[in-house]
């Protein structure tokens, strides 16, 4: 489970070494992160805007994006609207030219997109990782929100309140 505070920079660590697809360079392999509401089913793609990889799993650092900026795919920059839980499922890209750029023009921008054949485009290799995204408020309420009613004036039902 990776866990984050709304409206702050975040970082996940992701075993992705034992579902490897390619057989490829690491140094040509990117992760594509699709996070999902739990609430409202809302969608977010984002490249990791860093990795530092270690032994078993690697680092990935997402940056927060405000409301006003949009985010970017392609530069790790997020807006992950409302808090709570998220789904996130983790895609392999892999590219086999000689160098990664990632940009709406050689990096797919979801799971489903499909480039035209060159060396310099990436290719969504297949999913590799799955797990939840607990993302709680940095200030505020808007999680849970209770309302109060009035006790019913009949006897005949249950009434949970004050």
């Amino acid at each position: 489970m990776i866990q984050a505070i709304r409206e702050t920079n975040f970082e996940a660590f992701v075993n992705v070494y034992d579902t490897r697809i390619s057989n490829r360079n690491i140094t040509y392999v990117r992760h594509l992160f699709k996070f999902i509401n739990d609430l409202d089913g809302a969608v977010f793609y984002a490249y990791p805007a860093s990795y530092n990889y270690l032994d078993r799993y690697f680092q990935a650092n997402f940056i927060y994006s405000s409301p006003t900026v949009n985010g970017d795919v392609y530069l790790g920059k997020l807006d992950l609207i409302p808090a709570g839980y998220f789904k996130y499922e983790v895609y392999e890209v892999t590219w086999v030219g000689d160098e990664v750029v990632l940009s709406a023009i050689t990096a797919p921008s979801t799971e489903t997109t499909v480039l035209p054949v060159r060396d310099e485009n990436g290719v969504v290799e297949g999913l590799v990782a799955i797990g939840k995204l607990y993302l709680a408020e940095k200030s505020g309420s808007e999680e849970v929100q209770y309302t109060e009613y009035e006790a019913p004036a009949s006897t005949n039902t249950i009434y949970y309140g004050q």
